[in-house]
Formats: C-alpha cells, sequence, structure tokens
C-alpha cells in the first residue's frame, strides 16, 4: 500500500529564508496535519500547548497536530520543508 501523499508541500527554506510567521506562534487548520521535514541540518520545534520542545533532524521529522500551537527555531545552517495532510500521516 502506497503511502499518503501530502496535499501541499511548502519551498525549502533554509535558515535565511524561513518565513517570519513559521518562526512566531501559529497553527495549522481543524483537520490539518503537519509534518516538518528537515532536509539539512536541525531545527527546534516548539509546541505550546501543551509546553515541549524537540530537535528535528532528517531522520526525526515534527508531527503537527492540527490547531496545535507552535514555533521552529533553526539551530545554524539547516533546511527545511513543511508537507500538509488532511488525515494524519503514517509512519510519523
Amino acid at each position: 500500500m502506497a503511502a499518503r501523499a501530502p496535499y501541499r508541500s511548502t519551498p525549502v527554506f533554509d535558515q535565511d529564508t524561513l518565513p517570519a510567521a513559521l518562526r512566531a506562534r501559529h497553527d495549522t487548520k481543524a483537520g490539518v496535519w503537519g509534518v516538518i521535514r528537515v532536509i539539512e541540518g536541525e531545527l527546534r520545534l516548539s509546541y505550546l500547548d501543551p509546553p515541549a520542545e524537540v530537535v528535528l533532524t532528517p531522520d526525526n521529522p515534527g508531527l503537527i497536530q492540527p490547531q496545535q500551537p507552535h514555533f521552529v527555531t533553526p539551530i545554524g545552517p539547516m533546511k527545511m520543508k513543511v508537507d500538509f495532510y488532511d488525515q494524519p500521516p503514517e509512519g510519523v
């Protein structure tokens, strides 16, 4: 069975092109899951409710639940993108 494909993905951002909106508190819409995929380097994912932090790497993507407030912070040079799903993504 093929893995579900995202219905939308952001461009690839680096530490310089990462939009300010992603560095500040934001959340996904109802019924939308996000998977933050680090391509190179590291990225800190901060969840706000409940509070938690995790370091994302190419081997450790970050799952965002629908309407879950969060923000990201680059840890040095990095490249990342976000894939969006309309149902829970598999294998994350």
